[in-house]
């Protein structure tokens, strides 16, 4: 994940807002911008400060129709009906 500057081994369960060094304020708005580019939507104000945990984005980016496949090797990020 380019916007935290992590591997994709790194994306799990554990993976909480500050428990990495680049996920502090600035990734976490980097981030955000990151994530409506990718994907062209806009997140509401309460899904970006909610976004606090690898667990809760996968459930806040189900709400504008992105999914990811967790057992994908690298785990596969598609848009479309979640």
């Amino acid at each position: 994940m380019d916007a935290l500057n992590l591997q994709p081994q790194d994306l799990n369960d554990n993976l909480i807002y500050n428990s990495v060094a680049t996920w502090d304020s600035v990734g976490h708005m980097s981030l955000m911008a990151t994530l409506e580019t990718e994907f062209d939507i806009m997140l509401e104000t309460d899904d970006i400060i909610d976004f606090s945990s690898y667990l809760k984005g996968d459930e806040i980016l189900a709400k504008y129709e992105i999914k990811f496949d967790r057992a994908a090797s690298g785990g596969q990020i598609s848009k479309g009906k979640a």
